[in-house]
């Protein structure tokens, strides 16, 4: 690997100097009020990003998976109910940790590549007349197959069965990155982590919690210690953590959120939009199929390409570590060795990913299979020019 080139992983995410810089701090007094000047402001920065007036957030020195644990053992109790879709990876990794805390899993197996069926949470949520299920779990945008899921309608199919579950997103590799709605979608427990849209090393999971998620931890009976958000509130009244924090990741979180929001949230979004299309657009130059069945499951923050039958996709990743010092994702799970991953989130512009079209290029050439030299930059290239941009902008 060289660590002159991007790298093109759905995370850990390319990270600016100016936050390598802000992480890299002296030593302070954790337990001071200069302690306080970084920690209240990234957790208000952070409700922000979620577009949330309402949301508590909780900063722990973890990664997203500890961002799940959070979410479940503050505000459930061993048998209860949990819906949740299998549709990749990440979601799997979620099942398996709700099943391991002893809560009874009601699992919607959807074939990977398909986003979250809103209809068939709908129909279970109806059936559920005593109300056993307690929370809906939903991974917003699944990382193993560049596929996201519309979180409006899992919301309006919970409201239309009149069902009274919590709604728990995994947000860790959309939010920052993608648009995110915790208050219109009335979502109790957000979870996401440092090291993606952020832009910062892995370690920090970052979670809102709606003013009901909060209520539900005073009767919330599953183990918790490192995690308990109570433990946390007090903490965070005397500008303290119950423990030793991650103080210079901290001074990066609030950085990066600064960076985010004077960039215009939205404009983040409309970068990330602008630069999976133009992959996308190299894609079909290539002749392939992304691993999402449709548009309107096409992540904006990794792309999941398949290869031809019988080629192993992680040849293209090995491949173009060795060769050209530059890192792409590999296949994980049931889409091991099928697909390649193009990660296209965090600190990224249109310019660093056509490096990365190029560099798969001439990386499956190599391999043999029959890519064209140029023709997914090419493309890539139509759909970045800003002439070509600002047109598409005004005839819309």
């Amino acid at each position: 690997m060289s660590f002159q080139n991007p790298v093109f992983i759905p995370g850990p995410t390319n990270i600016p100097e100016v936050l390598r810089k802000a992480c890299d701090m002296p030593t302070i007094d954790h337990r001071s009020p200069m302690f306080g000047t970084i920690l209240h402001p990234a957790r208000a920065a952070v409700a922000q990003i979620l577009k949330s007036t309402t949301a508590e957030v909780f900063i722990f020195a973890a990664t997203g998976t500890g961002g799940w644990e959070t979410a479940i053992t503050n505000t459930l109790n061993e048998g209860d109910g949990v819906l949740i879709a299998r549709n990749g990876m990440f979601s799997h990794k979620w099942i398996d940790m709700c099943q391991r805390h002893g809560l009874d899993v009601h699992i919607v197996e959807t074939p990977w590549g398909h986003g979250i069926d809103a209809n068939q949470y709908e129909t279970i949520l109806r059936a559920d007349s005593a109300g056993k299920i307690k929370a809906v779990l939903a991974t917003h945008n699944e990382t193993a197959t560049g596929v996201k899921s519309d979180i409006a309608a899992i919301r309006a199919a919970m409201d239309a069965a009149g069902h009274d579950a919590m709604l728990f997103v995994d947000g860790v590799s959309s939010i920052g990155s993608m648009d995110f709605r915790m208050d219109e979608w009335q979502v109790d427990v957000a979870v996401t982590g440092s090291q993606k849209g952020f832009m910062l090393p892995a370690g920090l999971a970052i979670v809102g919690f709606s003013s009901r998620a909060v209520a539900a931890s005073a009767t919330a009976g599953l183990h918790r210690t490192f995690f308990d958000i109570n433990d946390m509130a007090k903490g965070y009244e005397a500008n303290a953590y119950p423990y030793t924090p991650a103080v210079g990741l901290m001074n990066g979180l609030k950085t990066s959120c600064d960076m985010l929001l004077a960039e215009g949230i939205e404009n983040v979004f409309a970068r990330h939009t602008r630069i999976a299309n133009g992959v996308r657009a190299a894609v079909g130059a290539w002749g392939m199929d992304l691993c999402a069945v449709s548009p309107d499951v096409y992540s904006d923050t990794v792309s999941a390409i398949k290869t031809p039958e019988g080629f192993n996709a992680s040849d293209i990743v090995a491949h173009a570590a060795t060769n050209y010092g530059m890192a792409f994702g590999a296949g994980l799970g049931e889409v091991a060795g099928r697909v390649f991953r193009i990660g296209h989130l965090g600190s990224l512009t249109d310019a660093m990913a056509l490096s990365g079209i190029a560099t798969a290029e001439m990386v499956m050439a190599d391999l043999g299979l029959g890519i064209e030299l140029g023709s997914g930059v090419a493309a890539a290239q139509n759909s970045y020019r800003h002439g070509s941009f600002i047109g598409q902008m005004a005839a819309e």
